[in-house]
């Protein structure tokens, strides 16, 4: 890994009685939290870290179930669900972190800040949404969608629920070829796709209990929107979007902007699903900014 974070030393806090996997750099300015997407980890923010470090103290945080994390089987003492990452999150804040914080995610990481921010409000500080996963498969949702999806999704998730099916689909996906094609679709610019990042993505994979998380978020069709948490926000939002989205159209993404919560949309040209990760140079000015403008603001009130 020849990234300035490779000399960090990933740290460990309990919570609930599970490791949960961590990264932080940067010893003065605002406390900030980054939450990775789907399937992802800490490493997914490896170039944003060291240069948010300059002026932030920067956490960024392995969601139970990904990366780092411990992986318990889904019922037995934890249930995947976004209420319980947001509250992961929350407790991140208050037991680490030891203040209020920015909340930063990418994708289904969007909700997961959102939902911490909404259920513990003296938390969050401010909330940048990064590709915010729209959930176009939630129940809701789903009467928006072609006939061809409304009905294939509900049958492949019942398939894959019959185990040694879903165990095959995992070991298929989680291959380092596969995982490699699913990014050259997430990421316009094919160059960012490289082997340090898809074994990001591939290694956590190998863990006991990776296939069962999986399986258990693909099938989950229920919990918040982003726009059941918008309009409960406290603390203000930034919406940056990669305009070369496939997964998360940006014509839908901007319809979040219509909240009063959200101060800025900001559209990334030519820029994917993981914009922190394809585009930093265009990311990082943009959150160190609004970081720096919050704060002040804070200051002064």
């Amino acid at each position: 890994m020849n990234t300035s974070t490779t000399a960090l030393t990933a740290k460990t806090w309990m919570w609930q009685g599970f490791p949960i996997c961590y990264q932080t750099q940067g010893t003065t300015g605002p406390a900030v939290i980054l939450v990775h997407g789907f399937g992802a980890s800490w490493w997914h923010w490896r170039k944003n870290i060291p240069v948010l470090a300059q002026t932030c103290r920067v956490y960024a945080i392995d969601l139970i179930g990904f990366g780092g994390s411990a992986k318990p089987q889904p019922g037995e003492k934890i249930a995947y669900t976004l209420e319980m990452w947001g509250q992961q999150v929350a407790d991140f804040c208050r037991e680490v972190v030891g203040e209020p914080a920015f909340l930063v995610g990418n994708s289904i990481g969007c909700i997961v800040a959102m939902q911490a921010a909404v259920s513990s409000p003296n938390i969050a500080l401010g909330v940048a949404l990064i590709n915010c996963s729209l959930r176009l498969l939630h129940d809701r949702k789903r009467e928006t969608l072609p006939w061809t999806r409304r009905v294939g999704a509900p049958i492949l998730q019942r398939v894959l629920s019959i185990k040694p099916i879903g165990q095959f689909f995992f070991n298929q996906v989680a291959k380092p070829k596969t995982v490699r094609k699913i990014l050259l679709q997430a990421y316009a610019n094919a160059e960012t796709v490289t082997d340090e990042l898809v074994d990001i993505l591939t290694a956590p994979a190998k863990d006991p209990g990776a296939v069962a998380v999986f399986l258990a978020f693909t099938s989950y069709s229920t919990g918040p929107l982003p726009e059941d948490l918008l309009p409960l926000l406290t603390c203000p939002a930034i919406i940056l979007w990669g305009t070369a989205d496939p997964w998360e159209p940006i014509n839908l993404g901007r319809e979040l902007a219509n909240y009063p919560s959200v101060e800025k949309f900001i559209p990334l040209e030519g820029v994917g699903h993981c914009p922190q990760d394809e585009a930093p140079e265009l990311v990082n000015p943009i959150l160190q900014d609004w970081i720096q403008e919050r704060s002040q603001t804070l200051k002064s009130n």
